[in-house]
């Protein structure tokens, strides 16, 4: 049997197709990143989480339109902070004696119903640094959605939906696509007019990008439409009436089931029946609702996305971020949430910087993604072989 050199074979390994990684995948580590922000408020490891996301979306993100949108998500994320500052030195809800008075604001009498919160005054170093870490949180939360929705693409996420859910998947995931379309169309538009000597930019350019972009987007709704009808959606099949209120009692008495179990596991006084025991009846009935449901429709996909080593180990770099920060061992749960008084130095804990820096990983074990060719200037958006079809049982 003939030996191959060492260098030919990490040749040939490195010239096989480029693949899109299961969406499946990326929600679950982005899901693992955004649980293990919720748990802390050091800007530190937030930051860490930022670095962590950045890079991942910078090397693994392709050139569709849907892949695009993490600098607006960044934008987003400085808006909420920013937000979230304002209105904590606003409406300022007390000063301590060991606070740090950076200024003071006008202060605006309040009545006694409203005691508590005040209008102005003393803005302390601590509110402001408290509210950018809270802000910095939520910040962190939303750019791990807005990661997930640049790494996965939404048309592939469609199959693995049950069948009962597909319409509603088909409606988000359209959703999802609109603001990608409309920043591709602006730019489409903004390119043709610097080719012919106009106006790009001020209020008299403002008309002429608005109505082509009105136009572009009439036309691509006009064309989904008729994919959408084409390929059978909303259509019912055979299913009956009596097959339909099966489906909606499941489902309503599975969601009531998880309320009441997330509830229950949530509020320690209440008794053990309405924990777990609720939980599982809800996920048993909803279970039952989307089969029944999903039973009405027939789908057909082309290329199904495998599940290989990088699925399992993007995913689980996910996982075990979430379970460490949520073990709370090897580290005290102080330096997740650390005082502001006195002011010091926020701590780097080493187990979970360990186990967000491990989150890259998932950067180079995912393959190369597929290129996505560019449609033609002007041209119609053909339907991607990637979506699946529904047809009427």
């Amino acid at each position: 049997m003939p030996v191959r050199h060492p260098a030919v074979a990490a040749l040939s390994s490195s010239a096989r197709p480029p693949r899109n990684l299961h969406p499946v995948a990326w929600w679950i580590w982005a899901a693992g990143l955004a649980t293990a922000a919720s748990r802390t408020t050091n800007p530190l490891l937030l930051l860490l989480v930022f670095a962590v996301l950045g890079y991942v979306v910078t090397v693994r993100r392709t050139d569709a339109p849907w892949a695009r949108g993490f600098p607006y998500y960044l934008w987003l994320a400085l808006t909420v902070i920013a937000i979230r500052v304002v209105f904590r030195v606003v409406f300022e809800s007390g000063v301590t004696p060991a606070d740090h008075i950076m200024f003071t604001l006008p202060h605006l009498p309040t009545p006694r119903w409203y005691a508590g919160i005040q209008i102005g005054g003393p803005v302390s170093l601590e509110a402001a640094l408290s509210a950018a870490f809270d802000g910095l949180r939520l910040a962190c939360l939303m750019c791990c959605v807005g990661a997930a929705n640049t790494l996965a693409n939404p048309k592939r996420a469609l199959r693995v939906l049950p069948g009962a859910l597909y319409e509603l998947g088909v409606a988000v995931t359209v959703s999802l696509s609109v603001a990608p379309q409309l920043i591709e169309s602006v730019q489409r538009v903004r390119r043709a007019r610097r080719l012919r000597a106009g106006n790009t930019k001020g209020l008299r350019a403002v008309r002429g990008i608005v109505v082509p972009v009105l136009e572009d987007a009439l036309e691509r709704s006009l064309a989904l439409a008729a994919a959408m009808d084409s390929r059978g959606y909303g259509r019912s099949g055979t299913a009956t009436r009596a097959s339909r209120r099966l489906t909606g009692a499941l489902m309503l008495l599975g969601m009531l089931g998880l309320c009441t179990g997330v509830y229950g596991l949530l509020d320690g006084t209440t008794p053990r029946l309405l924990g777990l025991p609720a939980l599982l009846a809800g996920a048993v009935l909803c279970g039952a609702g989307l089969m029944t449901g999903g039973r009405r429709v027939r789908r057909t996909g082309y290329r199904p996305d495998p599940w290989l080593a990088p699925e399992w180990i993007t995913a689980g770099c996910g996982v075990v971020v979430a379970v460490t920060l949520f073990a709370s061992t090897g580290y005290s749960a102080t330096q997740l949430n650390p005082s502001l008084y006195p002011l010091s130095w926020p701590p780097l804990p080493l187990v979970p910087s360990a186990a967000i820096l491990l989150a890259a990983v998932a950067g180079l074990a995912a393959p190369r993604p597929a290129a996505v060719p560019g449609p033609a200037p002007g041209a119609a958006l053909p339907a991607s072989p990637d979506t699946p079809t529904e047809t009427a049982a």
